[in-house]
This record gives C-alpha cells, sequence and structure tokens, in this order.
C-alpha cells in the first residue's frame, strides 16, 4: 500500500487543510507513513506570508528532493499558498518536484498521482465556490478540531500575498459548519478552532459569523470554541453579545492591528482607524472582563516615517497586549506594496524598530502574565507538558498557556477536563501553577 507523509508550514489554516489532504488521499487506498523516511509521497504544504518562511520550506524541499537519487520512486508535492503564489517561478526553482498544487485543486490530487496524468506539474486552477463541503478531514489524536468556515480573502491589503494563495473570500454553509463541530464532539473533540483568514467576514445567507457563534454555543460535548482570526474593520458589536452570552466561548481574542498610524492604516488598505481600533479594545474589555487580547504588528512599512513608528509604540503602551507577533516588513510578489511603494525604510532601521518594539512587548507580557500570579484559574488540559509527562498543559480562558503541576500523588491530568489551578509563577510567555481541590 502506498504511504504518504505531510509536511505542514504556516498557520492553522495549512494544518487544517494537511487533514483535508489526509481525507482526500486516505479515501482513495493511501495510508500514513511515520516520517518522510518511510514515505513513498512527501507533501509540502506551505505558507508565502513571510519571505523568511518560505525561503526555509524551499531550502526543506530541496534537502528531501536528494534523496529522490537514491529513491527514484520518491514523488514530491509541493502544495499551499507558495505555489499558487509564485507558480512556474517556484517551479523552475524546484526542478526534482513532481507536482504543485494550489488551495483550490486539493480534490484532484489522487487522480494526478496517477500514472498517465504524471506530466501534469502545476495544478493552479482556480475556484470561486470550492469550500470542500463532503469530504471528511482525518484529524490529529488530541482534543482540538480546526474547522475552516471560509477561504480566501477579498480584503487585499497592499503587503498581503493570501489573496493571491487563498483565492476570494466563500463561506462555508452554517448548517455544514454546525454538523462538523457535532461530529468532531462525538468523536471526543472537546474543542473546535473556528478558521478563516477574515473570519468575521463569515456570511451565509443571513447568518453572520456572530450568528454562526452563536448556533455553534450549543453543540452537545464541546467545551470550547475559538476562532482566528477576526479582522477589526468589520467586527460588529453583536460578536461581542454573542460572546460575553455565551462562556463556551474562549475570552480570547486575536485583532491584529499592523500599524498604529492612520496614515499608515490607509496605506496598508486596512479598513479602520487607531481610533476606531482603541475603541473596540476598550469595548471589548469592558463587555468581557479579564478578555485576553493578542495581535499582529508590521514595522518599516514603506513610507513609514520615525514619527509614524512611534504611534504605533504607542499605541502598544496604551493597549498593553497580552503578546503579539512582531515582524519587519518584506515585500511581497504581486501585491500592491511590492509593485507601487518605495520599499525605502533601511534594513538597518527595520530591524532596529523590531528589536524595540519585541522588548516592549516582552515587557508588557511579562506585566500582563505576572499579575495572575497568585490567582485560581480555570484551566483547560490539553495534554502532557513538553519538559516532563508528569506535567500537564493546558490554558486558560483567555488563550494564556499553563504548565500544570498535579501535585503529590495527584491523578494524572486528564486531556479535556477542566482543573482549577493555582498560578504560582509566570514568565512572558508561560504560566505555572499547582492543580487545587
Amino acid at each position: 500500500m502506498a504511504r504518504y507523509c505531510i509536511e505542514t508550514y504556516g498557520c492553522q489554516m495549512n494544518v487544517a487543510d494537511s487533514e483535508l489532504l489526509s481525507g482526500i488521499l486516505e479515501a482513495r487506498g493511501w495510508e500514513p507513513a511515520r516520517g518522510v523516511e518511510g514515505a513513498d509521497l512527501v507533501i509540502f504544504n506551505t505558507c508565502s506570508v513571510r519571505e523568511r518562511a518560505a525561503q526555509r520550506v524551499i531550502g526543506r524541499v530541496q534537502s528531501v528532493a536528494a534523496r529522490k537519487r537514491r529513491n527514484p520512486g520518491l514523488r514530491l508535492v509541493v502544495a499551499g499558498c507558495l505555489p499558487q503564489h509564485l507558480g512556474e517561478d517556484l517551479a523552475a526553482r524546484l526542478p526534482e518536484v513532481d507536482l504543485f498544487i494550489g488551495p483550490d485543486a486539493y480534490r484532484t490530487l489522487p487522480d494526478l498521482l496517477e500514472p498517465q496524468m504524471g506530466e501534469a506539474r502545476l495544478a493552479l486552477e482556480r475556484d470561486r465556490t470550492e469550500t470542500y463541503e463532503g469530504i471528511e478531514p482525518i484529524r490529529q489524536e488530541g482534543i482540538h478540531a480546526w474547522i475552516s468556515i471560509m477561504r480566501g480573502c477579498d480584503r487585499f491589503c497592499t503587503y498581503c500575498a493570501v489573496p493571491f494563495g487563498r483565492g476570494r473570500e466563500r463561506s462555508v454553509p452554517a448548517d455544514r459548519v454546525l454538523e462538523t463541530a457535532t461530529r468532531a464532539a462525538a468523536e471526543g473533540y472537546v474543542v473546535v478552532t473556528l478558521l478563516g483568514q477574515a473570519v468575521t467576514a463569515y456570511q451565509d445567507e443571513t447568518c453572520d459569523f456572530a450568528c454562526l457563534l452563536g448556533r455553534l454555543a450549543s453543540t452537545p460535548g464541546l467545551r470550547q470554541i475559538r476562532f482566528l482570526a477576526p479582522h477589526p474593520g468589520d467586527f460588529s458589536p453583536r460578536l461581542l453579545e454573542v460572546m460575553a452570552a455565551h462562556p463556551i466561548v474562549s475570552r480570547h481574542l486575536h485583532l491584529p492591528v499592523q500599524s498604529g498610524s492612520n496614515r499608515i492604516l490607509e496605506v496598508m488598505r486596512r479598513g479602520y482607524t487607531r481610533e476606531a481600533y482603541l475603541e473596540l479594545i476598550r469595548e471589548a474589555r469592558h463587555r468581557l472582563p479579564g478578555v485576553g487580547i493578542t495581535t499582529d504588528i508590521l514595522v518599516g512599512f514603506p513610507g513609514e516615517t520615525e514619527a509614524e513608528y512611534q504611534e504605533t509604540v504607542d499605541l502598544m503602551e496604551q493597549v498593553r497586549f497580552d503578546s503579539a507577533f512582531l515582524f519587519a516588513y518584506s515585500p511581497r510578489a504581486r501585491t500592491y506594496a511590492a509593485r507601487f511603494l518605495a520599499d525605502d525604510v533601511p534594513d538597518e532601521e527595520k530591524k532596529r524598530r523590531l528589536a524595540a518594539v519585541i522588548e516592549l512587548q516582552e515587557a508588557h507580557s511579562r506585566e500582563r502574565f505576572g499579575r495572575i500570579v497568585g490567582e485560581v484559574r480555570r484551566v483547560l488540559v490539553e495534554g502532557p507538558a513538553k519538559e516532563s509527562p508528569r506535567l500537564g498543559f493546558g490554558r486558560c480562558e483567555d488563550f494564556k498557556p499553563v504548565v500544570i503541576d498535579p501535585g503529590e500523588g495527584g491523578e494524572a491530568l486528564r486531556p479535556g477536563s477542566e482543573v482549577k489551578v493555582r498560578i504560582m509563577s509566570a514568565t512572558s510567555h508561560t504560566l505555572r501553577g499547582r492543580r487545587q481541590p
């Protein structure tokens, strides 16, 4: 029996797509391999959002491609946003790869692997209706089920390659999402994470994202619902009302701000102002006391002055995020910024600005994590901690990670269970605590 292996890079959307690819392959008789060494087919499921990450993936593909000299029967597939974004340019760089396939063409993968289709190296067709309805993913072991509720993005932020890799927005019918969540809960997945490039843009006839979240909240067997990632420009007040009304929804919001400068936000085409963003944060903290708020920030965008950079620093000081993904701008092919905006902030200045916001965010994270020390929190156990199987790992309602000491002679911490934990110490990234009776 032919065996496959998938290496996944990038965001949770790619994790969900890898589970989808597994479902497609196994429905056609393929079996999973333990790793690259035992595989007849290796799929690299890729992301194109960051240039450095893309180069690492290309290096990994080239490394595995060297195995084909010893095993000519090994087939390599590069899937996802990177081939969709770079197309023939990527194929020219990776001549050992047998197939490049985009996110809309996964249904065709088993047929493209048949011998008679061996000449087809590029499967990058767009399909504005494809949501993979009817295909059951092969989920990873654990308590999490990743559920893609929409695909693509219509925003076309000037720096972002996602619309070129993922295509235009389309939403999975609400009834289908509910069926998928119900089935996942029945199979023992007590946490579902709803995924979309901008989940708050979800729309199925009269059911928007707030409506969908409210309907999902009554799903039997679920302990928590999470979602990634809302867009500040289409975050409705009703969504906060739904979150406040349903404790099963995680008290965590990842709200990418990108910049604190209104001029930069306008050039980025983000669709909101600094003032609107800060008002959203104030309202979220008012409606959802203790909510965890995280973000993305991009420094060194074309034309960003020192004063505009300082506006971002000031916004960080005002909000004091729990944590953040922080990046220096690098141009992505085909985007508006890469084609029409001069990348005029020197690399050394980008590095300086990035190092400074990283240091600032570390201080804010230490503060926000540290203020929890001494409190007793409800923690959803996800599994053993990496450092020791005796310890557990879980997350608070606000998504902060916790390493859990079960106590002397304490019962093993069961994944999917909720326990009370007294927080004993904190770093800027992790809480540590002891289970309470």
